[in-house]
């Protein structure tokens, strides 16, 4: 490691879901855990608590199944329980069983916890870390001891709280890592606390853990950083307990174009934009626009004076190229800008669009047009690139391509409930050519039932249909009004190829999920095709 790089340490699938209000089902898990490996190539992941719950447990695995590529995956826990053994303690055996080659640590450095919290004594505390150091150590695994409460128990007894680290030093760990777990440091602090650590345990391999709560998490893994910490851990979006974690999105490119520090290569920097905006997709959340480098307004420009000068010149308002973490430049009150994030989609599918195109101003106007009855394509680029092919085909009817492949003649949805079981059927009636096919299907739900007859009616027709299934399915209130709030419908369908996303927003949650579910059938027969 030279002197210069930087260790990052991802803890979004086990921290970050601890955000309020935030649930990763499996599926999700593991196609962030894809993202992050793949796309982003996180050298130190950790994937979760697997004694803490059955969900984690199932979760490492499913995790065995995937081609990690380099990336190490960190199983998280506990020092041992009080009083008893590492051996036979079965947090630390449920570690053991996740079958990874790291394990991450907390314990107490803070004596406070220890004896209000723990209720133990601060000796039995130095066992505890010991102990289960030295046993996960002989079952070699990579050890990293994330010292809880070090900087609050540093500063009510620095003795004991260097003790608690010296004790992990000689145990054997990897890494220190040094925890604000209550979030209430300032930067300007870390420094002789730092230098002190240093001097105390020589060339141990030091970590930064910061909490958000004072608002100075990225500040606080920065300045560590710049005083030895050299591993960084944190969560994409900041997500996390309270006011959440360092946020990776931001310290990630901090670190590269900022501070030219080895952290992530250029490639893999490009995806950060699409990677922060998925993951809010599978947390069924709203993405901060004003995040920094990958929010929507963050290269985004409406007054005047800066509109005229980023067309002439990008410095003169932007900080670095947007492009460079993914993301785009949106001047809002330019027809040009809207042209410009046009061509860059256009681009994207392989739609040949120029800037002098008449077709682009006919395409950003259906797209207004839908955005104010409630779509939003991030996350629905299948649905999006439908209709950007039927505007460049001149055609403005939005279900072109619907009714070119299959027409609609009508659908009923039920749900009835026997005894203890809910039952919903749908049956639907599609036309293709001069051919008429009228069939039912039940499924879990109304959507289910629906999606169940729709694929039924299609395969008839188009085989292929059988290859794809609907991998993640999310709704979300747009204008809230009671019951009667239209909703959007998120949709992510994959063959053994690929996966696309599509939406659909209504006031009835059936009528919207029909057009996200159609969109995902359409994308399909269309990709089938190889127009494109």
């Amino acid at each position: 490691m030279t002197e210069k790089n930087a260790w990052i340490y991802d803890s979004t699938l086990r921290e970050g879901s601890q955000k309020t209000g935030l649930v990763f089902s499996m599926e999700d898990k593991l196609r962030i855990l894809e993202r992050l490996i793949h796309d982003l190539h996180i050298p130190m992941v950790e994937a979760g608590w697997p004694g803490s719950n059955p969900k984690d447990i199932e979760f490492f695995q499913k995790i065995k199944e995937t081609g990690l590529n380099g990336t190490n995956v960190y199983a998280f826990g506990s020092t041992r329980r009080k009083n008893s053994s590492a051996e036979s303690d079965k947090s630390i055996q449920a570690i053991l069983n996740a079958d990874v080659k790291g394990a991450t640590i907390f314990g107490k450095t803070w004596d406070l916890h220890v004896e209000a919290a723990l209720e133990t004594s601060l000796e039995e505390n130095l066992a505890m870390i010991e102990d289960t150091i030295k046993c996960l150590k002989n079952n070699n695994l990579d050890v990293i001891f994330d010292a809880e409460h070090f900087f609050d128990g540093y500063k009510n007894n620095r003795d004991y709280a260097l003790k608690c680290l010296n004790v992990a030093k000689k145990a054997g760990v990897s890494w220190i890592v040094l925890c604000d777990t209550n979030g209430g440091m300032l930067p300007h602090e870390l420094r002789p606390i730092l230098s002190d650590v240093r001097n105390h345990l020589g060339n141990t391999e030091l970590g930064i853990h910061a909490h958000n709560d004072t608002g100075m998490a990225n500040a606080m893994a920065l300045e560590a950083f710049l005083n030895g910490a050299k591993m960084i851990q944190g969560t994409i979006n900041g997500f996390g307990e309270r006011c959440g974690n360092t946020d990776l999105t931001t310290i990630l490119p901090v670190l590269k174009l900022k501070m030219n520090v080895d952290c992530i290569s250029d490639e893999d920097l490009q995806n950060l934009t699409e990677v922060s905006h998925f993951i809010y997709e599978m947390a069924n959340l709203s993405g901060n626009p004003d995040q920094p480098f990958v929010g929507k307004n963050a290269f985004s420009h409406k007054g005047g004076v800066h509109a005229s000068a980023i067309l002439k010149n990008s410095k003169t308002y932007e900080h670095i190229n947007p492009d460079k973490v993914g993301n785009v430049t949106d001047i809002k009150i330019s027809e040009l800008a809207g042209k410009s994030s046009l061509l860059h989609m256009a681009n994207k599918f392989n739609i040949p669009l120029t800037v002098d195109s008449p077709k682009i101003r006919v395409i950003l106007d259906v797209l207004k047009e839908k955005e104010h009855q409630g779509y939003s394509f991030e996350g629905a680029e299948g649905s999006l690139e439908i209709l950007m092919r039927s505007m460049d085909m001149n055609i403005q009817d939005p279900n072109y391509y619907r009714n070119k492949f299959f027409e609609l003649e009508g659908f009923r949805v039920l749900t009835e409930k026997f005894k203890d079981n809910l039952i919903s059927e749908a049956t639907i009636k599609v036309k293709v050519g001069d051919e008429r096919f009228h069939t039912a299907a039940e499924g879990n739900g109304p959507v289910n039932a629906l999606d169940n007859a729709l694929k039924k009616a299609l395969v008839y027709f188009y085989p292929s249909i059988k290859e794809i299934d609907l991998s993640d399915f999310k709704v979300r209130i747009i204008a809230q009004a009671g019951t009667a709030s239209v909703v959007r419908v998120l949709a992510e369908t994959h063959d053994q190829e690929s996966a696309w996303g599509t939406i659909g927003a209504h006031e009835n949650i059936i009528v919207a999920s029909w057009d996200a579910l159609v969109d995902s059938y359409i994308f399909k027969l269309l990709k089938n095709k190889a127009n494109w």
